[in-house]
């Protein structure tokens, strides 16, 4: 009988999607949950949707004031997300 050594689900899960090719759209999903982590709890308040299409996480937000300041802090959350994931997933950041 083969002896064989446990593996963690991380890696198993990490290998599967890898030879399924569809490792970017669950990095761009990934990207999408991240937000919350990334904003924190009191701007995710006013979140209503957000999706990624084409490397463009897009957030829709119910408050304008917060629409605004987050427009200009744009690039600086992409860089955030991708540096957490540890891949240039997200090109830009849509704020609706």
């Amino acid at each position: 009988m083969k002896k064989t050594y446990p593996e963690s689900i991380r890696r198993i899960i990490d290998r599967v999607i890898s030879q399924t090719d569809s490792a970017d759209a669950f990095l761009e999903q990934r990207a999408c949950y991240l937000w919350v982590e990334v904003v924190g709890p009191g701007v995710n308040r006013y979140t209503s949707r957000r999706y990624v299409d084409n490397g463009v996480l897009h957030v829709y937000l119910t408050s304008a004031p917060l629409k605004n300041e987050l427009s200009f802090h744009r690039a600086a959350l992409t860089e955030r997300i991708n540096s957490i994931i540890g891949k240039n997933v997200l090109k830009d950041i849509m704020i609706h």
